[in-house]
């Protein structure tokens, strides 16, 4: 257990509950006896009791999790979809112009930059991961293999590049030294840069019941609260916030050099406060809805079997493999797991053993149901096995509700 919050450093860091120990979500492994046999690290959740930012009491060396990263989010077309979006934003609300580039921390393989490229942006992205990298690389997106800090920041400068905007899209809960990367983003940041952050929100977590995006790449789950007190220390402000669908439900924060918060981040902070967002209690009670859905899941996959159903799975997602450990369910329940990266077909998901297939092979093996792990895009999903349900196939999503489709 960690001795001081990782933000703040402040010791009165609570752990509230355990969902370990768990494999790593994105090691996956080239057989089945190393997916069964593979490491596993305790997954405590914690909160904060000074700046409420939740947390995991034990982080693994980020080499670990990073250094052969599966995952790229060009597979998704609602990611792409919404990479769009967020540069079309960007581009319009922070007026830029293409006079100094956007840089993005922790860009994978380029899907949200490529976007600025087109408009005529300079970019520059920064990522530990080889594969993402190489794929960047190939779409013309200029990528330092890296892990972003103070270090990385001081050479950007020295070579003379300062970016209009930095942007950290789904990385802020990743990086296990916070302030290291927001020291490094303060130096760099020009008084008229700005810094956008696109985070999930864990008063989403918590209401529809997200306890499956819990797992040891995650660090860090925010609210609005413990990411406004980050940014204040480290010299930014001016804050605004949106609230988006992606991801569950995310933040999009906008911060630049100075102080104050705008009208819309003023209400929020208000609405945390009276949520609970600094109370124990607000984490104690999510942890008893946890339990009752894990019960609930696997007595509904138990009596499929028992009624001699066959069942496979959607989505070799970080999300999928810490959804299938909580349930302590694998082989014995689902005959394999299907995704159409490439990189992770042929290879198993750490913990429960499952084979990953194309989702091609649903048509050919034709289970009678398939469980949506990857449930944040199970519409996308089910829009693309339309021949599936045809057939009579059916999906069990599992959460934020539990319905059949």
């Amino acid at each position: 257990m960690i001795a001081a919050c990782r933000s703040c450093g402040d010791e009165r860091v609570r752990g509230v509950f355990s969902l370990g120990p768990a494999p790593l979500a994105n090691t996956l492994a080239d057989d089945e006896p190393a997916a069964r046999s593979g490491p596993s690290y305790p997954l405590d959740f914690c909160v904060c009791e000074e700046c409420a930012l939740a947390q995991l009491g034990e982080a693994p060396p980020p080499v670990e999790i990073f250094a052969d990263y599966p995952y790229l989010s060009s597979f998704s077309d609602t990611m792409v979809e919404h990479a769009s979006e967020l540069a079309d934003t960007m581009i319009r609300e922070c007026s830029l112009d293409g006079a100094a580039p956007v840089l993005e921390i922790g860009s994978n393989d380029g899907y949200l930059l490529q976007h600025f490229a087109r408009a005529g942006i300079p970019t520059l992205g920064v990522d530990p991961a080889e594969a993402a990298c190489q794929l960047a690389s190939e779409r013309g997106i200029a990528t330092r293999r890296e892990f972003f800090g103070e270090q990385v920041a001081e050479q950007l400068l020295e070579e003379g590049i300062r970016p209009q905007a930095i942007v950290a899209n789904n990385v802020m809960a990743h990086v296990p030294d916070l302030n290291d990367v927001m020291a490094g983003v303060r130096r760099l940041l020009g008084r008229d840069g700005v810094f956008v952050i696109e985070t999930p929100y864990i008063r989403d977590l918590i209401e529809r019941l997200e306890f499956d995006t819990i797992y040891h790449e995650h660090l860090f789950y925010y609210s609005l609260t413990s990411l406004s007190a980050l940014l204040a220390r480290h010299g930014l402000g001016q804050i605004d916030v949106a609230r988006v669908p992606i991801h569950g439900g995310s933040l999009r924060v906008t911060a630049r050099v100075g102080s104050g918060t705008s009208p819309a981040a003023d209400r929020l902070l208000g609405d945390e406060e009276k949520w609970g967002v600094s109370e124990l209690a607000t984490y104690s009670e999510f942890s008893s809805r946890v339990d009752e859905r894990r019960h609930e899941l696997r007595d509904l996959l138990h009596a499929r079997k028992r009624h001699g159903q066959r069942i496979a799975a959607y989505g070799a997602a970080a999300k999928g493999v810490m959804l299938l450990n909580a349930l302590d369910v694998g082989t014995d329940m689902l005959d394999f797991v299907v995704d159409r990266n490439p990189r992770k077909q042929g290879r198993w998901l750490p913990g429960s053993g499952l084979e990953i297939r194309p989702p091609e092979v649903l048509l050919e093996e034709k289970p009678d149901e398939v469980l949506v792990l990857a449930w944040n895009v199970a519409d996308e999903v089910i829009d693309q096995q339309a021949e599936f349900r045809r057939g009579g196939g059916r999906f069990i999503v599992p959460l934020p509700e539990l319905r059949i489709v």
